[in-house]
């Protein structure tokens, strides 16, 4: 059995990162399905989605970790071409990747403790 759901996100842009495993885990909870995986996909080329431990520390971390190795201040052939300044969001969604997959059972997504589903938003515009 297939379920498809759709939720949309509000966003900053600029690296914001948004906790959606409340989200993912009352659609689980509504569907009539106890066993399986859920496949999350975001749809864009400028955001990506991954597992993440959703405290401070880290979610700075992360963000860092994005500037030092692909900083949006150089030249980017994307931005030349479209003049549009996210060559680097682009850069960066296509490293995080755009889809993920968790099981779960009994109506339950099989995350770690300290493990949320994250969706980061790159872009330069909300």
């Amino acid at each position: 059995m297939v379920v498809t759901k759709k939720i949309s996100l509000q966003s900053k842009g600029h690296g914001d990162i948004i906790d959606i495993t409340p989200e993912v885990q009352k659609q689980l909870a509504e569907a009539n399905i106890s066993e399986g995986a859920v496949t999350l996909f975001v749809t864009g080329s400028t955001a990506g989605i991954t597992t993440i431990e959703f405290e401070p520390g880290l979610l700075a971390d992360f963000k860092s970790m994005w500037e030092r190795n692909i900083p949006a201040d150089i030249p980017y052939q994307h931005d030349r071409a479209w003049g549009d300044g996210n060559g680097h969001s682009h850069v960066r969604a296509s490293l995080l990747g755009a889809s993920l997959v968790i099981p779960f059972s009994d109506k339950s997504l099989a995350l770690g403790t300290w493990q949320q589903i994250v969706v980061v938003d790159f872009d330069i515009e909300p």
